[in-house]
């Protein structure tokens, strides 16, 4: 999807109803495309993009509004090196003006070019004090973006920072709720089986899980789906 690549004049009423579709967004995928769709109706853009910082210390793509945009993603992602890479690490923003007068990151170079892009703007999402992701934003016109952009899109990042890390935290919280559900029944099959303590069930799980290099739900789930330990 693209935009004209025109600016619809933004107020305080746009921001609240932004921060209701964030809040209102069902799941961790959604709000981050949430967040990209706005900033293409409320930046001077063509495209948008967020890039995600991992726990592992890596990145992942959080949500694009076309696939030339995680084209460019992955090249930098590929080449460890770009400009959302250097946002993300620095926790500043990166503004190139003109990507003709760039020659910095030649990989990130060459994948701009072959979508026709000339300015990009990639903003740090900051949630608290750890920088959690990247907004980026590209046009098809050189010196595109001006001060009201960028500060619009610090504006945008700061909601996106706060809606992700909320929705990555209740999908943390899902995950090990479900988890301790899946351990229970496992447990439970174990006891009944051969007449264990909870105690006794759950240290056979573990040990399970350590002997084979496995998350200790996921041998839960394979007891439960098979009736047998993992091997």
């Amino acid at each position: 999807m693209t935009s004209s690549d025109s600016a619809a004049p933004l107020d305080a009423d746009a921001f609240a109803r932004l921060a209701l579709e964030l809040h209102d967004a069902d799941g961790f995928d959604e709000t981050v495309e949430a967040v990209v769709q706005f900033a293409l109706q409320a930046e001077n853009c063509a495209y948008a993009g967020v890039a995600l910082a991992t726990t592992g210390g890596g990145v992942e793509i959080g949500a694009v509004t076309d696939p030339l945009v995680e084209a460019i993603y992955t090249a930098q992602i590929n080449a460890a090196d770009g400009p959302m890479l250097t946002a993300l690490a620095s926790g500043t923003t990166v503004y190139i003006a003109d990507v003709d007068k760039e020659s910095r990151w030649p990989h990130w170079l060459s994948a701009v070019a072959a979508a026709k892009i000339r300015s990009a703007l990639h903003v740090p999402m900051r949630a608290g004090h750890k920088i959690i992701g990247v907004l980026s934003l590209y046009t098809h016109h050189p010196d595109a973006f001006n001060a009201d952009d960028e500060a619009i899109a610090h504006l945008l990042a700061q909601h996106a920072a706060v809606a992700v890390a909320t929705a990555r935290h209740e999908e943390t919280m899902a995950r090990a709720v479900d988890a301790r559900k899946l351990v229970g029944q496992a447990m439970g099959i174990l006891m009944e089986r051969f007449d264990l303590t909870g105690d006794q069930a759950f240290a056979v799980l573990r040990r399970y899980s350590q002997d084979t290099n496995t998350k200790l739900r996921d041998v839960a789930q394979h007891l439960i789906d098979t009736r047998k330990l993992p091997s």
